[in-house]
């Protein structure tokens, strides 16, 4: 979807881009919104999608409740306790978690590779999650704060990485795959630092850390419900409005500034957007690994467009790691933490997506 005013400069974009056959557009006032038909109904049914999965990840486990079952609880007149406790205290929490941070990783991943054109270019590959892991390790150990603490030092970590980048970007002019190898140098340099935390740290609080950093969505509860939809809400916003910014920087800068697009100013402002996204979900449920990477490819590949659109990667993340989750809690003998199955899959795919591009470039 792209939004032009059809009063200002911004009014020569939609020419520049150009309206498709396949596209909608609708006129609001001097406002024209523009909407491609086919990611439209790839976002819908991705939304279903993830809403039947919601409720199937209700409905699954030891204890098995039936449609009928979870249709009492949700009107709120359960047959049996044991129903209400496991749908709304132990099963609902889980999987809104694992919505809201697989979107959050996705739309984190999707602004990344967009504003870099660089297709590796996401959180965990760049160093964000590393980073925002040292903040939260360190937070837990230093003061003791379990989960809410860990919340603040992921965020402050995150963005402490985002200013080393962005000094360094200023400094050396970090494009394409520069910015790549540096970010893996600094998810190497938050990796080491995280070790050595644990091999510091009181014996407890550094069992409480590690497990925390597999990445798991086991026993998450009401709390990082309501702070993963906080964030989300304290972030949407602002993407929303950067969004229209993305047509007039995929022109490149030159041609964004006379489309009268502050580049400098909605880089910066998508990049702390995406930052607290990455901060936001890593406090939520540790530093899962591959969503942001693969979620914008796979929406890219539904929706048959060139740009990584943020809504239809949202989604495409939000129901990739709620597949993951329940896969990973009752597809072994054991359950096993959601970010073990995510990154053997990631790696499969990272290899994957990097022979690719390799046989682009030889073509």
């Amino acid at each position: 979807m792209t939004l032009t005013d059809l009063s200002g400069p911004g009014s020569r974009l939609l020419t520049r881009t150009g309206v498709t056959a396949g596209d909608v557009v609708l006129r609001l006032g001097r406002t024209t919104v523009r909407f491609d038909r086919r990611a439209t109904a790839v976002t819908a049914l991705l939304v279903l999608a993830v809403a039947l999965l919601v409720l199937v990840s209700l409905m699954v486990g030891e204890y098995t409740i039936g449609p009928g079952a979870l249709w009492d609880v949700i009107t709120g007149a359960p047959q049996r306790r044991l129903d209400r406790f496991f749908v709304v205290d132990r099963r609902l929490p889980r999987a809104l978690v694992a919505v809201g941070v697989g979107g959050g990783l996705a739309a984190a991943g999707a602004i990344f590779q967009r504003l870099h054109h660089n297709p590796l270019a996401s959180p965990d590959i760049i160093g964000f999650t590393d980073g925002a892991a040292v903040g939260a390790v360190l937070a837990m150990i230093t003061f003791g704060g379990g989960l809410a603490m860990g919340a603040l030092g992921a965020s402050v970590g995150a963005l402490v990485t985002l200013a080393i980048i962005a000094a360094l970007t200023v400094l050396g002019g970090l494009r394409g795959t520069r910015l790549v190898l540096v970010g893996i140098a600094l998810a190497a340099l938050s990796t080491s630092a995280t070790f050595y935390l644990l091999s510091q740290a009181y014996l407890p609080s550094a069992a409480t850390a590690n497990a925390w950093l597999i990445g798991s969505l086991s026993g998450r509860g009401w709390g990082q419900v309501l702070a993963v939809a906080a964030g989300l809400m304290l972030v949407t916003p602002l993407v929303v409005v950067l969004d229209r910014a993305f047509g007039a920087l995929d022109l490149g800068d030159t041609v964004a500034t006379t489309l009268g697009v502050r580049s400098g100013r909605a880089r910066l402002g998508l990049m702390a957007a995406a930052t607290l996204l990455v901060g936001l979900s890593v406090a939520a449920a540790g530093p899962i690994a591959f969503i942001a990477l693969a979620a914008p490819h796979l929406a890219r590949g539904l929706t048959r467009t060139a740009g990584a659109g943020i809504l239809p990667a949202t989604c495409t993340g939000a129901l990739l790691l709620g597949v993951s989750d329940l896969v990973a809690e009752h597809a072994f003998p054991a359950p096993v933490p959601v970010g073990v199955l995510t990154v053997s899959i990631g790696g499969v795919f990272l290899i994957w997506l990097l022979v690719r591009e390799g046989l682009r470039h030889r073509v």
